[in-house]
């Protein structure tokens, strides 16, 4: 008696599951298929692709625009120096100059803790592809590990949490710290 196999079939251009019949075929060749289509969904959940130009411009351009804000509000700017930055970031929320519903100004306060991070650290801007889409994201060179400092401080805000900014950082670091202390696997 002629044993036939069933797979499942992935229509990409409908979404739709489809089963189709299989001449018989050995059992493990079918298992074999079926974990390499497994591992190779697994390997691509997720990827990591140089910054382009225009998300550079964008992040030049978020950085501009808090930096613009502090000005015309609170007559400081970002220098780069922790201490300042990370207190200008502060007054922004405390004196609600920012505040919940301006994502965007939200996330450009999280391009200034990433444009420190970088500088102190490090670390290199890239950005973030999985199935929810792209980021923009610091990565820790030599690893495949990765901070996600523009989302840092809008979700918070948006959550309703009061904010510490320089908490906010200090855990910022000390992630950075500990990818890089973790012992490697190769």
């Amino acid at each position: 008696m002629n044993k036939c196999l069933y797979a499942l079939f992935v229509d990409l251009h409908c979404d739709k599951l489809l089963i189709r019949e299989l001449p018989a075929m050995s059992k493990y060749l079918f298992l074999a298929i079926i974990c390499s289509w497994t591992l190779n969904s697994w390997a691509q959940a997720w990827r990591s692709e140089p910054i382009s130009p225009l998300d550079l411009q964008y992040i030049t351009n978020q950085y501009t625009t808090i930096d613009d804000l502090a000005k015309r509000h609170l007559g400081r700017q970002f220098k780069g120096q922790t201490e300042n930055d990370l207190q200008i970031l502060q007054l922004l929320l405390d004196k609600q100059i920012v505040r919940r519903g301006q994502v965007s100004q939200l996330q450009a306060m999280g391009v200034v803790l990433g444009k420190l991070l970088k500088e102190q650290k490090g670390l290199n801007w890239v950005v973030y592809v999985d199935k929810l889409g792209r980021s923009r994201a610091l990565q820790i060179v030599g690893v495949d590990e990765f901070i996600f400092p523009t989302t840092q401080i809008s979700r918070l805000v948006e959550a309703g949490a009061k904010v510490d900014v320089a908490k906010v950082y200090a855990e910022l670091e000390q992630a950075v710290k500990d990818i890089r202390n973790k012992p490697k696997f190769f």
